[in-house]
């Protein structure tokens, strides 16, 4: 009689309990890093979606949708990007990478190429940048002053 008991208690329970969805929000920017494996240089950029940049000679990406999740929920952005690389002596382009990564767990849905690799880091919106943020990017591109600078990521019009 109990287990019975205990059994309609667990179905009748199934019934009420909603499935945990998390809601991810569009963005209209992606923050990505690139390294460059023959010079390890590691450079984080921005990109608007479906804009095309330029990393390092002849990669080229474009992201196509990025989003992040509400702030109540676990932490997490993913953006889906296309990748592809010109070949610098015939000008043909093959695809390297189609599909979503994830910030959380980059290696999940990891780009392999033999010189770069480029992850997500975060998706944001152009109008939600705060004074704290702006402040850190002051405070970063002071410290940035004294290294050498590096090529930044060419932006290509399409």
């Amino acid at each position: 009689m109990l287990i019975r008991f205990l059994s309609l208690l667990f179905f009748t329970s199934l019934i009420f309990v909603q499935p945990a969805t998390a809601e991810m929000t569009d963005t209209d920017i992606a923050v990505l890093r690139g390294l460059d494996k023959v010079s390890a240089r590691i450079q984080t950029f921005e990109t608007n979606i479906d804009q095309t940049v330029r990393f390092g000679k002849n990669l080229y990406i474009r992201v196509r949708a990025c989003r992040k999740s509400d702030p109540i929920d676990t932490p997490e952005s993913a953006a889906f990007m296309e990748v592809w690389q010109k070949d610098l002596d015939t000008e043909e382009s093959h695809w390297i990478f189609s599909g979503w990564m994830f910030a959380s767990s980059p290696a999940l849905s990891a780009m392999d190429h033999p010189v770069y690799d480029v992850w997500v880091i975060d998706c944001r919106n152009s109008v939600t940048e705060s004074s704290e943020e702006a402040n850190e990017t002051d405070e970063s591109n002071e410290e940035a002053s004294e290294t050498p600078p590096e090529e930044e990521p060419e932006i290509l019009e399409d």
